[in-house]
């Protein structure tokens, strides 16, 4: 995993981008803004980002704009890819995650 800083008003997640990491919300706060909805989420410390698009469909389906600065740790899909079968646990978890975000 690497860190990541990132200063507030940030855009960490573009809707419809390609997703090729997770990422892992260490310090901070930002809000998700999903296509075509007034309401925000705002997600902090111990939230995850990106997994919708890493495991299920490629494509991100929210924005993601930093509130406040923000460090994050990052895993690439390639890291990903290589740990997932010493721990499914961490694919179930985050799969399970993406399905009921994307039921939302």
């Amino acid at each position: 995993m690497s860190e990541v800083e990132v200063e507030a008003g940030t855009k960490v997640i573009a809707l419809d981008d390609y997703g090729s990491a997770i990422y892992f919300i260490e310090q901070g706060e930002a809000d998700v803004l999903i296509d075509g909805r007034e309401e925000t989420q705002t997600v902090g410390p111990g939230d995850t980002l990106g997994e919708i698009a890493l495991l299920l469909t490629g494509e991100r389906t929210a924005t993601v704009v930093a509130r406040t600065p923000m460090r994050l740790l990052s895993l690439s899909g390639q890291d990903f890819a290589r740990i997932r079968a010493r721990v499914p646990e961490l694919e179930r978890s985050l799969r399970r995650l993406g399905l009921e975000r994307a039921d939302r």
